[in-house]
């Protein structure tokens, strides 16, 4: 977790300040992520997990409007594109990455009860997140103007 908060962060630092949406919206999933993050690391009786906010459905759902709403203005993605691009969607790229290797990783831990549960939320949001950072890297090279580079079989 801490690993992608990081790149999260690396690529907010090099989003133009004009995208205070896109700021924001990272900027949050960061802050969720010390919660996952404090949540993996304690043990089920730790008195630290009542502090700390649990993933919600409305999380994920917040995550999939905004994917929609990128793709409503990127063009149909008709096969696979090569991760790179402008700078901030090659960062976009390598935090989904991180992401996809965290999600592998929840994926083996177990829980009882409540704990299940949240683990469970917890791999429904990383999910999620991997694909709203593909979206974001391709919103981020169409709004530089910058074409997505089509993968070809050789």
């Amino acid at each position: 977790m801490d690993e992608l908060n990081t790149f999260l962060g690396l690529l907010v630092s090099n989003l133009p300040v004009d995208q205070g949406e896109i700021i924001r919206e990272i900027q949050d999933v960061q802050s969720l992520l010390f919660h996952i993050g404090a949540r993996l690391s304690c043990s089920g009786a730790s008195p630290l997990l009542q502090s700390l906010r649990q993933i919600r459905e409305e999380d994920i759902r917040g995550l999939e409007r905004t994917i929609d709403r990128m793709e409503k203005k990127l063009p149909s993605l008709t096969g696979f594109i090569l991760p790179g691009g402008d700078p901030c969607a090659a960062l976009s790229h390598v935090s989904r990455a991180v992401c996809r290797r965290a999600e592998r990783r929840v994926a083996v831990l177990t829980g009882k009860g409540e704990e299940k549960n949240q683990f469970n939320m917890i791999l429904i949001y990383l999910n999620r997140l991997s694909d709203y950072l593909f979206v974001l890297a391709r919103y981020v090279n169409q709004m530089m103007g910058v074409h997505d580079i089509p993968w070809k079989r050789r």
